[in-house]
């Protein structure tokens, strides 16, 4: 399956509500999660790296003590995808 770039930027405006940001500099979107502790914040990303094998989408993030900070962009368009838009909805879902 061939990805594009995101053509439909009103697809961000309910990430963007939920707390993503346009990181700057790039087209990319970037959030940072914060949980109670390590092991949640190491849960849920065993449990987002699940899906993005799946979708064959891997998100640029890191992790220090209870915090994910996660960068999304599509690299083979250098760009924000409609992948991108739905591993967001889904860290957002495995988050919560």
């Amino acid at each position: 399956m061939k990805v594009e770039k995101l053509s439909d930027r009103s697809v961000l405006d309910p990430l963007i509500e939920s707390g993503w940001i346009l990181q700057e500099g790039r087209d990319a979107i970037r959030k940072e999660f914060k949980f109670k502790n390590f092991v949640d914040a190491f849960g849920f990303m065993t449990r987002a790296a699940f899906w993005s094998e799946k979708w064959n989408h891997h998100p640029e993030w890191s992790n220090v003590y209870n915090r994910v900070d996660v960068v999304l962009i599509t690299h083979d368009v250098d760009g924000l995808s409609e992948l991108d838009v739905k591993l967001a909805k889904k860290m957002d879902a495995l988050a919560s």
